[in-house]
């Protein structure tokens, strides 16, 4: 017979962003014995980050505990109850791959969400109260040093009871500077777009994607459409010599902390060039290949031009058009590619990622950082093994830090 758990789960943010941590417990439903804590101080994010971090660490103990347990999850946060029952879309990029995350924890009919007041989610507020504390010490949360139970007994956090939340509750000391919650009268609705321009509150340290481009093929010279629907041609004499200085000059800026790849041959090269000039091990991500083009592969562009000239006024007029014979559209491409962003973003949440990747998943990531139109596309220079850089902050805006640098191929 499969365990009833009570999973009770809080994030909170001193300033939104700012400094933030999660707490979360887990409950035995019949007897009301806590049976798990967790805690922890996660940096500069967002109440909603910080909720979903809650939630997820909840699941994860629960799930250690009984895989086969029913649970019930109580969380204070009406926007993550909304979006994990179903009927409020998670349509932020920045939460998209938590709510994931949660989900796969459990099978989705072992899992139901209720909403609570904050007064009666007081256990975990508390938790979430503590590690935001012991990061503000420059610590992690002990849990040999916890009190939030003895300030909670059992019941106050299940029974219905309303016990007002004291000082040092997450949500009181995150309301500073906002709420971490919005008042039950007025459903959080999805996270509006953040305006453009610079704020005033520290949003910490961003997530950097450096952009290598590959180094050149056979193919590079002659500028013919190579993408991964033809040939894998891998680096030429001349590519392996740029990918060497592409290592040399990232090497001697000592930011690199991961490596990531497009699958190709000519990326995974270029990659572990790097990679090993690092110490660094080189991950695949199959969504930074290049673009299909179909029919078109190993053909210049006035070739296409003169056999499928229709098609070739189609593809350079609408990001919707496919190249002929199956190829991708730069849609598909972007969908794929802005996929790819998100789960990098959320794996490497503060560090500088390097990509090795191609020309349009390049110039994707570049045109989507700054809100560009697809047509863009066409208006961008990109070099091979050229080094470009964006920055992701924690409130869902990006920066463009560098575009087509090839400094390091002129010695």
């Amino acid at each position: 017979m499969s365990n009833a758990f009570v999973v009770e789960a809080d994030g909170g943010s001193r300033g939104n962003p700012g400094p933030a941590g999660y707490g979360a417990v887990v409950v035995d439903a019949a007897s009301g014995e806590t049976l798990a804590e967790a805690a922890e101080y996660i940096g500069t994010a967002t109440n909603n980050v910080a909720e979903y971090r809650g939630l997820i660490a909840g699941l994860r103990a629960a799930h250690q505990l009984d895989p086969d347990a029913t649970v019930l999850v109580r969380m204070d946060s009406k926007l993550v109850v909304e979006q994990m029952s179903g009927r409020w879309k998670v349509k932020h990029p920045g939460m998209q791959p938590l709510a994931a995350e949660a989900r796969a924890i459990f099978p989705a009919e072992q899992v139901s969400y209720e909403w609570v007041p904050r007064s009666r989610n007081k256990h975990a507020d508390r938790l979430a109260n503590e590690a935001m504390d012991a990061g503000k010490r420059g610590e992690q949360w002990d849990p040999a040093t916890s009190t939030a139970a003895l300030k909670s007994p059992r019941g106050q956090g299940t029974s219905g009871v309303d016990v007002t939340s004291g000082p040092g509750g997450a949500g009181a000391d995150a309301a500073v500077a906002a709420p971490a919650v919005e008042p039950v009268a007025q459903p959080l609705a999805e996270p509006a777009a953040v305006p453009v321009g610079w704020g005033a509150a520290d949003l910490g340290t961003p997530t950097t994607f450096v952009l290598l481009r590959h180094g050149e093929t056979a193919l590079t010279p002659l500028k013919r459409f190579s993408g991964s629907g033809g040939e894998d041609p891998g680096l030429s004499e001349k590519g392996r010599w740029q990918a060497d200085r592409a290592a040399d000059a990232l090497a001697a800026r000592g930011t690199v902390q991961a490596v990531v790849t497009s699958p190709l041959a000519r990326c995974r090269q270029t990659a572990q060039a790097v990679a090993d000039r690092l110490g660094l091990e080189a991950g695949v991500e199959e969504d930074l290949r290049e673009t299909d083009f179909g029919a078109w592969e190993g053909l210049t562009f006035s070739e296409v031009g003169e056999r499928y000239p229709d098609d070739l006024r189609a593809w350079l007029a609408s990001a919707k058009a496919r190249p002929t014979g199956g190829g991708e559209s730069f849609a598909t491409v972007a969908r794929r590619v802005a996929g790819a962003r998100d789960r990098l973003i959320a794996r490497h949440a503060g560090k500088t990622v390097l990509l090795v990747t191609h020309v349009t998943p390049v110039k994707t990531l570049v045109r989507l950082a700054l809100g560009a139109p697809p047509e863009s596309l066409f208006r961008m220079e990109l070099s091979a093994a050229s080094l470009s850089a964006v920055a992701y902050y924690a409130d869902g805006n990006a920066s463009l830090r560098l575009l087509n640098d090839t400094a390091h191929l002129r010695s």
